[in-house]
């Protein structure tokens, strides 16, 4: 039995596919961690949704921006951007199916025998493993509520910028969906800097990766995450990055997590290069 974290797909299907080949993935014996952004970009979201699901137990995932905004726009409480491609799950005959279980994956995954926490972008320094499940319960609540649409309409927006614990209603629940799936960059005080998306060295002058912050109250952990394409395949610090840009004509990389091994499929070019 091997346990693998796979980065980024972005509806890239047919990569995905080929990385299982390499990997020799066994559903009977095998497990597959995801950090998000299943769909959106490339050109076979269903796909992918309808194959993740279908694993069952078997898989782990979490909520990625693009994930939450496929949600949003099929609540009707945002539009669609010129870039989105998820239409083929807004159309499709198991639509409601597909997006009711998206909206059911978590936020955040921490296995204690295996040593690992699976998000899709950043924890801000403020957080320890405890408190960082906490907020993930709280914003899952939300999402799976009766409530959800509310919170669709006023989840846009980098406000407010900095973690305080007496953080209330909705500003605090934005606050914790940019962290775990917007975030890039902190100053040293912590405070989000959602602006900066590009490689490190590009950033503002005060912000750095938020995995570098000094005093940062997850550097006890192992630490898994996408969402930084610019970044691209990284292990130090006590995180491992595996967002290596499939969708922008990267590769689609894979960690096993039993021995640290790295697999990695390049994109053959069904999925058009962007920003992301």
């Amino acid at each position: 039995m091997a346990t693998y974290a796979i980065g980024d797909i972005q509806a890239c299907f047919d990569e995905l596919m080929q990385l299982l080949e390499v990997l020799r993935f066994d559903e009977a014996r095998d497990r597959l961690w995801f950090t998000g952004d299943l769909v959106n970009r490339g050109t076979q979201s269903a796909e992918v949704l309808r194959f993740v699901k279908s694993l069952g137990d078997k898989a782990v995932v979490v909520l990625g921006n693009h994930d939450l905004h496929l949600l949003a726009v099929a609540a009707r409480v945002t539009h669609l951007r010129p870039k989105d491609s998820f239409m083929d799950v807004l159309e499709a005959y198991d639509r409601n199916t597909l997006l009711d279980w998206l909206r059911h994956r978590p936020l955040l995954h921490h296995d204690a025998r295996l040593g690992y926490t699976l998000i899709h972008a950043g924890l801000p320094p403020q957080w320890d493993l405890a408190t960082a499940r906490a907020c993930a319960q709280e914003a899952e609540g939300m999402l799976r509520g009766a409530d959800a649409d509310a919170f669709f309409k006023q989840m846009y927006g980098d406000q407010p910028s900095q973690w305080r614990a007496d953080l209330l209603g909705m500003e605090r629940l934005r606050f914790i969906i940019n962290c775990f799936t917007r975030l890039r960059y902190c100053d040293g005080e912590g405070r989000l800097a959602l602006r900066d998306k590009g490689a490190p060295g590009s950033q503002a002058p005060d912000a750095m990766p938020w995995f570098q912050v000094p005093g940062r109250k997850s550097a006890d952990l192992k630490i898994l995450f996408g969402h930084w394409s610019t970044l691209g395949r990284y292990q130090g610090d006590g995180v491992y990055s595996l967002d290596s840009g499939c969708v922008w004509g990267g590769s689609l990389t894979a960690l096993r997590l039993d021995d640290g091994q790295w697999f990695g499929v390049a994109c053959e070019g069904a999925c058009a290069p962007g920003e992301d």
